[in-house]
């Protein structure tokens, strides 16, 4: 009889964990890039993602881009961002939900569409999983999925409690390696 294995998977928001958010005008609040020349990586993140894949840990990221529905990026321009985080990381697979709010579809988190896909796709279990994320959508993703959030601390979310905030994608690996040892 074969005993199928059950993966464990870290996901990852995209900008304000992979990239810097971007202050665009007449916007109030922290934004995705628009451009290729917008995006930028925030430094010293390979070496904790490369922890996370020796840890046997399947890294996705999960990623709202309103901004396609809304018409201030090309889905193109979506996907060399995507190319470029593909070449220089170990993601395995980047889910990207297209739509706004007022869309109402299943993929746009807090909602855990894109979650139960790669779910279902890799064979993951949520509860050796975890999400990294820098907003309160990504902590409700985390809470409605049932899988561990951990938040990273940003300027423009200190108004958002939580059990695990860190200062960086590096110290956010500590918490999950830390958690994996006492499993």
């Amino acid at each position: 009889m074969n005993r199928k294995t059950t993966n464990k998977a870290v996901f990852l928001d995209r900008d304000g964990v992979i990239n810097k958010v971007v202050y665009h005008k007449n916007i109030d609040k922290p934004s995705s890039p628009w451009s290729i020349d917008e995006f930028k990586i925030i430094k010293g993140i390979k070496k904790p993602l490369d922890k996370l894949k020796e840890m046997g840990f399947l890294l996705f990221i999960i990623s709202n881009q309103p901004d396609i529905a809304r018409g201030n990026i090309k889905k193109g321009t979506i996907e060399k961002i995507n190319k470029i985080i593909y070449e220089k990381f170990p993601i395995t697979e980047i889910k990207t939900c297209p739509h706004d709010d007022k869309d109402n579809c299943n993929c746009r988190k807090p909602k855990i569409g894109m979650i139960l896909d790669l779910q279902k796709k890799y064979d993951i279990e949520l509860r050796q999983s975890y999400i990294i994320g820098d907003t309160i959508k990504d902590l409700k993703t985390g809470e409605n999925a049932k899988i561990t959030t951990i938040l990273i601390d940003r300027k423009y979310n200190q108004n958002i409690k939580t059990e695990f905030r860190e200062k960086s994608l590096d110290d956010a690996v500590k918490i999950i390696y830390k958690k994996s040892e006492e499993k």
